[in-house]
């Protein structure tokens, strides 16, 4: 703990020494069009007198005003720039120590009727911009705003993928993290998909890439941070919208439904959201194994067909924020989710010395069903402490999660020979109850010379509790005290940061930071009496660095320090049969898998990107077969590789066909290398893979838009696993009615039904291959009707959402 202490002491001295506090002053202003109307959301960018360099810049409010901290001393330009209005630059002015800051009283815009004629045809692409520690995909404004929903947007953005059931990868990875407004999400991957859907894609402001994230973030997650921010509510009253869609997979028909409402006022904003749903899916697999034991070799041949339907009444989540003054204001936010869900996991195997010649059949069947709640709640304040920009944010968050679930095993097992049968039904109840409470603050503040230190703390405790009970069902319930397990998780985690950004140089921007996490965790199980103690303190440092060569090419440079948690889950040692010699168990030994990222990125024409990427990896989390050969059973659970390496080139290229048809393009190419030395001696897994996605969006007449996604994601090594190539082709069609109040989109998901995964192991020989379609191939309409077009959500809005709530699968 006193490295945490040490770090905040630093902090906290830093802040308050007098020598750093020399602030710059600011420049303000009001913009007007010719008739004396305010011009609202308009860009101002300060300029270096002579040249072509933004040096800082904002957006004004809606009544036009702005206000921003001044750069340091020297002559400069300021640019005002708005869709429908000429280009604005004011003479030279001159900053200096005397006079570190600038009122501009009024500026006038003058209206540009040719750039008002070309308006249908401009940002057709959302631009994109690299910074020294993310790449910004900005979407307000854009063809692609209009019409589509948040998640169409997230989707399409370069090296994105999400599939049917609302899982992300970035740049081919997995277990990405996903934020609104820099705070972290409570939702498990469906649900997330399910609101991002309701969720206009006007209201989206931005979208944050951050592949190596700085410190002022958790540092749990590896595969990087997807940050959605949204637009300020700025219209008074009530607006919203609704929408409902349908789908079907060729099997199952599911469809979604929601509304969204905002009203303000003059000091409060208030924000409520239903997304109902019937959620529905399953997958038809063939799963082969080859059991090479001393005595004998054993064939197992499997078809299996799993089918689930989740349904939920509307998903609650509502807010408010109150302005207690100009420069504070406090808030709630609080969510509501109740699941109930059913599945079915059918199976048919036959197992032998030979595929040609089995000796026992055995039909198992499994039935279960899910009850799950989430109730989330969160008190905020937001404090601007000055007119610098010295910023103080808290949050108190807290999150209780239920699920309550029964199972039902139907075994049927036939000697093929003598054709004798014998019946086994099995039953288990479990329950899990999960606890979550997390407070934070965050502190931000502005120097001279354009440097900026933030720092914060967070404090979270979590108790997972899991009561699993495995019964004999041959007549009477008769518990099996083998496979029953009561499993209690108690974790806490202490976190101090400090991060520094600025300039060294007119073209040189750095950042640098440093995070503490102290983590303590106790998992116990009252059935076996096995206590399993961790405790370690982790330092996360991250270096940033953007150089600009010149107008048109910048150079960027990033490091930094990562880990994963496991989830609750995982650690929970009970085991769940999937047929009668295949079984999942938790692992209560599991230890935190490190990651250390490089990243060297080339960036052409602000436009083009072409990055390098080194990950060195540590206790790889990964689910791991470990094999019975003799009695031909397999068991999965998550364990610790010893090492993983990714090494690879990540390429980013839009590119305009014509006027009206616009490309997204991005290219990855890695090798990845995954070791260790496990039970079954020791095991390598290696190789070269690259993906290749394209985006298309055209505007066809008729206000007709045509949206085509493709992707080949080549073989890759995962863990143990060698996946083969799959590949994807979407399309969708789009149109606006009713004054662009009416929303109507088709679109058809997975055409080609390339989107199979195939994967196996080889362990000494043995073979465990998989091969699964998860019916992604799906037609969907939806329709959304705005009955006030342009309504925006409160930036200050919180799904105030915690890292901890993303490990409780």
């Amino acid at each position: 703990m006193k490295y945490l202490y040490l770090l905040l002491y630093s902090a906290l001295l830093l802040l308050a020494c007098p020598s750093w506090a020399q602030s710059t002053g600011v420049l303000t202003g009001t913009i007007k069009d010719e008739k004396g109307a305010a011009v609202g959301f308009t860009t101002v960018a300060v300029v270096l007198a002579g040249g072509k360099t933004s040096v800082t810049g904002t957006v004004a409010d809606e009544n036009g005003r702005f206000q921003l901290q001044a750069p340091a001393a020297g002559s400069y330009v300021l640019r005002v720039s708005a869709v429908g209005y000429k280009l604005l630059e004011t003479p030279a002015f001159a900053l200096s120590a005397a006079a570190p800051g600038l009122d501009f009283g009024l500026l006038v815009l003058l209206a540009d009727a040719k750039q008002l004629a070309e308006v249908n045809i401009v940002g057709l692409r959302p631009t994109i911009v690299q910074e020294a520690d993310r790449m910004v995909v900005t979407v307000e404004g854009t063809a692609m705003a209009a019409g589509n929903t948040a998640f169409d947007v997230l989707a399409k953005s370069p090296g994105v993928f999400i599939d049917q059931e609302g899982n992300i990868q970035l740049n081919g990875k997995p277990g990405v993290t996903v934020m609104l407004d820099g705070r972290l999400t409570y939702l498990s991957a469906r649900e997330l998909r399910s609101m991002l859907e309701g969720m206009p894609a006007a209201n989206l402001k931005n979208i944050e890439i951050i592949t190596n994230p700085p410190a002022k973030y958790d540092a749990e997650g590896t595969s990087g941070i997807l940050n959605l921010n949204l637009k300020t509510n700025t219209q008074r009253g009530l607006n919203g919208s609704v929408y409902a869609s349908g789908n079907y997979n060729f099997q199952q028909f599911g469809h979604t439904y929601g509304a969204s409402l905002n009203a303000k006022q003059e000091k409060w904003n208030a924000f409520l959201t239903l997304d109902g749903s019937r959620r529905v899916g399953g997958r038809d697999a063939t799963f082969t194994r080859i059991f090479y034991g001393e005595r004998k070799t054993t064939y197992f041949d499997q078809q299996a067909t799993g089918n689930f339907v989740s349904t939920s009444p509307p998903v609650v989540r509502t807010g408010a924020d109150y302005s207690l003054s100009k420069r504070h204001s406090v808030g709630f936010m609080a969510g509501y989710t109740l699941r109930r869900g059913e599945s079915d996991f059918l199976t048919d195997t036959y197992l032998g010395p030979s595929r040609q010649e089995p000796t026992r059949f055995i039909d198992a069947d499994n039935f279960s069903r899910t009850t799950y709640t989430n109730y989330t709640g969160n008190l905020h304040y937001n404090g601007k402490l000055d007119t610098t920009g010295t910023t103080l944010t808290a949050d108190l968050d807290m999150v209780k999660i239920t699920s309550q679930g029964q199972a039902d095993f139907f075994n049927i097992f036939t000697e093929l020979g003598p054709g004798t049968s014998t019946r086994n039904v099995e039953y288990t109840n479990t329950l899990s109850d999960l606890q979550i409470y997390a407070g934070k603050f965050d502190y931000t503040r502005p120097f001279a010379g354009g440097h900026k230190v933030e720092a914060g703390m967070k404090v979270s405790q979590v108790n997972a509790d899991n009561d699993s009970r495995f019964y004999f069902n041959n007549g009477a319930l008769e518990l099996d005290p083998l496979r029953t397990n009561y499993f209690a998780y108690r974790e806490s985690i202490q976190a101090a940061y400090l991060n520094w950004s600025g300039k060294a140089g007119e073209r040189l921007k750095l950042q640098a930071g440093l995070r503490a996490e102290n983590t303590r965790s106790v998992g116990e199980s009252y059935t076996t009496g096995q206590v399993t103690r961790r405790r370690y303190l982790n330092l996360f440092p991250s270096v940033f660095a953007q150089q600009e060569i010149n107008k048109n090419y910048d150079l960027s440079f990033s490091y930094s320090r990562r880990l994963n948690r496991p989830n609750y889950g995982s650690l929970n040692p009970f085991r769940f049969y999937r047929d009668p010699y295949t079984y999942e168990e938790g692992n209560p030994f599991l230890r935190p898998q490190y990651t250390q990222a490089f990243r060297l990125a080339h960036t052409i024409h602000k436009v083009y990107s072409l990055a390098f990427n080194y990950d060195y990896q540590t206790a790889v989390l990964s689910e791991v077969p470990i094999l019975d050969v003799e009695a031909a059973t397999t068991k999965y659970t998550t364990d610790n590789l010893d090492t993983g390496h990714i090494i690879g080139l990540t390429g980013v290229a839009p590119y305009k066909l014509a006027k009206w048809w616009d490309s997204q393009n991005t290219v990855v190419v890695s090798y990845r290398k995954f070791s260790t030395d496990a039970t079954n001696g020791f095991l390598t897994n290696e190789q070269l893979y690259y993906m290749l996605q394209s985006n298309h969006t055209l505007l066809l007449p008729n206000k007709v838009r045509l949206e085509v996604e493709a992707r080949y994601l080549g073989p890759t090594a995962s863990g143990l696993y060698l996946i083969e190539p799959m590949h994807w082709l979407g399309v969708a069609v789009k149109r606006t009615l009713l004054r662009e109040k009416l929303d109507v989109s088709l679109n058809v998901n997975d055409i080609f039904k390339g989107y199979r995964y195939r994967f196996s192991t080889n362990i000494n020989g043995n073979i465990n291959d998989f091969n699964q379609y998860f019916r992604f191939r799906s037609v969907g309409l939806t329709v959304r009707y705005n009955f006030s077009r342009g309504a925006k959500i409160d930036v200050k809005r919180r799904n105030s959402n915690l890292e901890e709530v993303n490990r409780a699968g």
